[in-house]
């Protein structure tokens, strides 16, 4: 199906919204994925926060034209899809693992902050935890001193008190 002029510039519209927004752009491949498997691919990206489109690759281009995702241009031949993101691991992660389990889809080519990323080094994003996982850990890593601290200082009255019942104990069994 065509679109028309208007339609045209609706969509560039649209997708030039979302990648103003992206922090990472990931495109890939999808010749020969059935219905269904693109279905179930774009709702893994919907729960993920991932804009998920199937774009003309004219329309892509002029979307991230004057972007700092311009250099995916070159990379945009074949029939494309594109994942949009804020986050870049969880846009890797869907679209990696979705590869994984369906040889049809093919992860070509990425971008993020000014530099374009090969699908090996898209595989290697996907790997990492995700930001709240490493929020996580790092906030685990801040708080444990502090805990072992307040845990020390209630020690010295433990200490205290169980030194007392002990005189006690003894001066009850005298």
């Amino acid at each position: 199906m065509s679109l028309n002029l208007d339609e045209k510039k609706a969509v560039v519209a649209e997708v030039s919204a979302q990648v103003a927004k992206a922090q990472a752009i990931i495109i890939a491949e999808y010749r020969g994925l059935g219905v269904g498997h693109m279905t179930q691919l774009r709702a893994k990206a919907r729960q993920s926060g991932i804009y998920f489109r199937v774009l003309k690759n004219s329309l892509a281009r002029r979307a991230v034209s004057d972007t700092p995702f311009s250099g995916l241009s070159e990379h945009m031949v074949g029939p494309l899809a594109y994942g949009i993101g804020s986050d870049p691991v969880a846009a890797a992660k869907v679209l990696h693992e979705f590869s994984k389990g369906n040889d049809k889809l093919v992860i070509k080519a990425g971008a993020m902050a000014n530099h374009v990323i090969s699908s090996s080094e898209i595989a290697s994003l996907a790997s990492l935890p995700s930001r709240e996982e490493l929020l996580a850990k790092l906030l685990g890593t801040m708080q444990a001193p502090v805990a072992n601290f307040v845990r020390t200082l209630n020690e010295v009255p433990a200490r205290f008190v169980r030194g007392l019942a002990a005189v006690r104990d003894q001066k009850e069994s005298a």
